[in-house]
């Protein structure tokens, strides 16, 4: 092993207090006893906000091809990609790049919008005991080796925009034997520094960290906060990471801890000289099961929980958030794995799919903030979002889990849009419409 030394990292040490939640984030959790009405601060654009992690390297090109032309029938452009360095490179020098080099010219071709993550070690440079199974998801011996395969990548596929150092490293099983933050710091600061002299002025991202970037034992603290130490958050890198939750709304019923965990964590990671932070990953799978951590919620639980989702995230302070993922994937994934994908394996649309196309065809391309209306006869367990459409109407996105009727007595008339069955229905009433609940998001528009 030889690491790039940490002193540089060392001397921004007086920011570490501004990361330092890792405490208060786990454990400041406030109940839902009131309606949330939320009136988001600034305008977003879907296709700048809203990208997907997309699988392509595990498909021929056909087959990505057709996946490639049904996300972009959305509207969107922007994808996250995987690759896996003991595939690039299973042995020393001897480099496998010809699916790669034909994926960026399709990508180039379609100008699709890329952030490329490099995770694993290659066999010759694994820490990996001889035998042992997961060879690839041992840190590397040398850090520098890594670093300079980042970087010969970025410097052979220049169009790809942004270049991801690792994934859920705050994970035991992608950081083996024991995740160890000041390690993933060396292989971070590394790869930093062997991008700026490849790839100056290329968008450098952190690895995604799993959930609020946990590290084992869960709930103990953050790595963020243990990468602040080191000064992480003076390299001008993208922080990153993936709001997994049960629930679109929270892990812990009666808990509103997306919100709230979203909230605390973007703006400490701000206010500490982070510019960008992303949700590299979130999203639920439709798997039937059996079950494997995740709820099973099925097709139509997936299109519900994703739209509650996105219209919580595009109220917070997120500059891009990536749903997982574009496509199902085959059985060389786990059962819940394989259920991911807004389309199916032969690259069709699911409900997800479809109901993000309403979502999207309903919202047009951009949304600027909005004014919470006058509502009444909240159930407490009510969530709305409002926006103002690049049209002038007014948008009211709302769902509880208590079905009912709410009041909005100023709006005379509106049309009411489910987005996941495409039903439509005209409200008149001169005393103020009166409009139903569902659990799932509904679309008021006036």
């Amino acid at each position: 092993m030889n690491p790039l030394p940490l002193r540089p990292m060392l001397r921004y040490l007086p920011l570490v207090v501004a990361l330092a939640v890792g405490s208060a984030l786990l454990l400041s959790e406030t109940v839902d006893a009131e309606p949330i009405n939320l009136a988001p601060e600034r305008t977003v654009v879907w296709k700048d906000f809203l990208g997907v992690n997309a699988h392509f390297l595990w498909f021929k090109p056909e087959q990505y091809r057709k996946q490639i032309s049904q996300y972009q029938k959305l509207g969107l452009d922007w994808v996250r990609v995987d690759l896996h360095w003991d595939r690039l490179e299973p042995k020393e020098q001897g480099y496998q790049l010809s699916t790669l080099d034909e994926l960026d010219r399709t990508l180039t071709a379609e100008k699709i919008h890329s952030v490329f993550y490099l995770v694993g070690s290659a066999p010759f440079v694994t820490t990996a005991p001889k035998g042992a199974p997961f060879q690839d998801q041992y840190r590397p011996r040398d850090y520098n080796v890594f670093a300079l395969r980042l970087a010969m990548l970025a410097q052979r596929y220049p169009n790809i925009d942004a270049w991801q150092v690792w994934n859920e490293q705050n994970l035991p099983n992608n950081w083996r034997p024991a995740v160890n933050a000041r390690e993933y710091g060396q292989l971070l600061l590394a790869s930093h520094k062997a991008l700026n002299i490849a790839a100056p002025g290329k968008t450098q991202v952190m690895g995604g960290m799993a959930y609020y970037s946990q590290m084992p034992p869960r709930g103990k603290s953050l790595m963020f906060e243990a990468l602040g130490a080191l000064g992480v958050q003076n390299l001008g890198m993208v922080a990153a990471y993936h709001p997994y939750t049960m629930t679109p709304e929270t892990d812990e019923p009666g808990k509103n801890e997306v919100l709230l965990r979203g909230n605390q964590l973007n703006a400490t990671l701000h206010n500490a000289g982070i510019k960008d932070v992303w949700a590299t990953e979130w999203g639920w799978s439709s798997y039937a099961g059996p079950k494997e951590l995740q709820d099973l919620v099925g097709v139509d639980g997936q299109a519900d929980f994703t739209l509650r989702r996105l219209a919580l995230m595009a109220t917070q302070d997120y500059q891009k958030i990536f749903l997982f993922a574009l496509s199902d994937l085959d059985e060389r994934a786990s059962v819940r794995d394989q259920y991911y994908g807004l389309l199916d394996l032969k690259g069709e649309p699911k409900p997800v799919y479809t109901a993000l196309a309403r979502f999207l065809e309903t919202t047009g391309p951009s949304l600027k903030p909005g004014t919470t209306p006058v509502l009444k006869e909240l159930p407490d367990t009510f969530y709305s979002v409002s926006w103002t459409r690049a049209d002038g109407k007014h948008l009211l996105m709302y769902w509880s889990a208590k079905g009912t009727h709410i009041s909005l007595p100023e709006v005379k008339a509106a049309e009411l849009l489910d987005p996941l069955t495409g039903a439509k229905q005209t409200l008149n009433d001169n005393n103020g419409i009166r409009p139903a609940v569902k659990p799932t998001l509904q679309i008021l528009v006036w």
